[in-house]
């Protein structure tokens, strides 16, 4: 069995909850999982102007994804940073190119999940997923969220992301806040989930 963690980030907080996705993923025995990222859009000066270009450098080994690649794997978790409570473009982009998959049925079957990141705890997090999942449906996989077995996002104690549709975290304004072991552990709960799902329905 193959799983994939798909992310775009900007400044490494969607990048640090795909690496906790793919670590609990891992823990599902024979499950093969790879990390890669979407291509960037944005040029290189605008991204020097808002201060990514040096973050991005941390994951600049992460190989970068081509559409066609989702068909190697029996589980695909896109991760993303809200835009005004939407997937960020590079990650449209990405998925707006895979219509030659949709035509041939090449994603149906597998299965799929989403996770994000927002400035604040009420900026997008749910609404970015939901719209994640309308485009996983549309490629007619099957989706897995993170259920309230993970009982961390019931927490009341500390600021916290984590929805029952995906892992997420709160980065600040600023990008100054980063993921939290909280949010950590809700990704790896995710990860693990996803691939034990995703197990069972690759059994012959």
């Amino acid at each position: 069995m193959k799983t994939l963690v798909l992310f775009y980030s900007t400044y490494g907080h969607v990048w640090t909850l795909a690496e906790a996705i793919a670590a609990g993923a891992r823990e599902v025995e024979g499950n093969q999982v790879d990390v890669m990222r979407v291509p960037e859009t944005l040029p290189q000066e605008l991204l020097e102007q808002i201060g990514a270009a040096q973050a991005q450098q941390a994951y600049a080994h992460i190989p970068v994804a081509k559409p066609e690649d989702l068909v190697n794997y029996d589980a695909i978790i896109f991760g993303t940073p809200t835009r005004y409570g939407n997937v960020a473009s590079q990650m449209q982009a990405f998925l707006d190119g895979t219509g030659g998959l949709w035509a041939k049925g090449a994603l149906v079957g597998k299965v799929g999940g989403a996770f994000v990141s927002t400035a604040t705890a009420h900026g997008g997090q749910e609404t970015t997923i939901r719209s994640l999942h309308t485009e996983l449906f549309h490629h007619g996989m099957v989706l897995v969220g993170l259920p309230y077995a993970w009982q961390g996002q019931t927490r009341i104690d500390e600021v916290t992301g984590g929805t029952p549709y995906g892992a997420s975290t709160i980065a600040g304004g600023r990008g100054e806040r980063l993921p939290s072991e909280n949010e950590l552990e809700g990704a790896r709960h995710q990860g693990k989930y996803t691939a034990e799902i995703a197990s069972k329905l690759a059994r012959p």
